[in-house]
């Protein structure tokens, strides 16, 4: 039994079953791995488009019936020459450009805006890298005939129906005009066939929108699940973040090394160690031109109180006992620091004491 529940943990331990750390998401995110909907962009343009064309429809109607006026009655007329055909074709891609440029620059503003609104600022060479992968047909196959796919597939053939279902209502809605139109003038019959158009971009194009709200959901669900990570990747992302743990070690205990060098270089320049006397020994020195009280200098218990005296006497340092002090400066004080305030008049006196044998020394 327990063979089987090992088993079965060693199983579920490699299943994505996690939310990605916020570096997978970051690194992610760099190579242009984002929740995005194509559909977005392609209805709000779309939208954006026609309701331009419902507001300037009047304007650019003008534009082109200027345009096309000024052409039967000047270009026409005018001889086939290279110098007239230059002219023409300068003065035709003015026109043109003063036509298409603000359909155009719509299309660039809403198509920036509709990606910042779903993934903000990115830019990323990733995907239009070269890769060999690519090519691979087994890998095009499994593409072709994925559960992605099929939701593809679905996609398109809901959009179909929403296109084909919008352009009906509207023409429905306008039926009992349209056979009348051969009774109309020409200008009057393309004003509303325009009309009808406008109709149909804006009442498809917010069935677009609303059906590109339900891809946006559905694209970052999917990218939420590609994100998933198991409980190993977990670790070893924490592993490449922090480092080994064995290494952090030995970089800890390097550093612990150091500490104790520099710690028992201070000895020798000592005043005086307080000693337990066997357990703990605490090193202090006074300066006045550092400090206004003794500073501890070195402290240590058991194996590194005994290498602490053995410093202090090679370097005759004046050992004291005091077992209350020793363990009292020990717990609170750190090396570094200025004795607490409460130890001030017993130091002094072990102080005032060292003196005294130093001037009879």
């Amino acid at each position: 039994m327990g063979f089987y529940v090992e088993l079965d943990l060693q199983f579920f331990s490699g299943e994505k079953t996690e939310k990605a750390t916020p570096k997978k998401r970051q690194d992610a995110r760099k190579k242009g791995q984002v929740a995005k909907s194509q559909d977005v962009s392609a209805a709000l343009m779309l939208f954006a488009v026609f309701l331009l064309l419902l507001f300037l429809g009047g304007s650019l109607k003008e534009q082109m019936l200027s345009f096309v006026t000024h052409t039967f009655n000047e270009y026409i007329l005018w001889d086939v020459t290279a110098e007239n055909i230059h002219k023409m074709f300068i003065e035709f891609s003015i026109k043109a450009a003063y036509f298409v440029a603000p359909i155009m620059l719509t299309v660039i503003i809403v198509g920036i805006a509709a990606n910042y609104m779903q993934f903000g600022f990115l830019f990323s060479t990733e995907a239009i890298k070269f890769k060999l992968e690519k090519l691979n047909p087994i890998s095009g196959a499994k593409r072709i005939f994925s559960l992605r796919a099929i939701v593809e597939l679905f996609k398109s053939i809901l959009k179909i129906s929403i296109v084909g279902t919008g352009a009906f209502a509207v023409l429905w809605i306008n039926f009992d005009e349209i056979p009348v139109l051969s009774q109309k003038t020409i200008g009057v019959a393309l004003a509303f066939v325009a009309n009808i158009t406008v109709q149909m971009g804006l009442v498809v194009s917010i069935l677009l929108i609303i059906l590109s709200v339900f891809d946006y959901s559905y694209q970052k669900y999917e990218h939420e699940k590609n994100l998933r990570m198991s409980k190993q990747d977990i670790k070893d992302e924490y592993k490449n973040m922090e480092g080994d743990p064995k290494i952090k070690s030995k970089i800890k205990e390097k550093q612990r090394q150091m500490a104790m060098q520099r710690m028992m270089q201070e000895i020798p320049k000592a005043d005086v160690v307080i000693t337990n006397p066997t357990h703990y020994a605490v090193v202090l020195k006074y300066d006045e031109a550092k400090a206004d009280a003794p500073i501890v200098v070195a402290k240590g218990v058991d194996y590194i109180a005994v290498k602490i005296k053995q410093i202090a006497k090679n370097h005759d340092i004046v050992m004291v006992e005091n077992r209350p002090l020793a363990r009292a400066l020990y717990a609170q004080a750190e090396i570094g620091d200025v004795i607490p305030e409460q130890f001030f008049k017993a130091v002094a006196e072990i102080l005032a004491y060292v003196y005294r044998l130093k001037r009879k020394v």
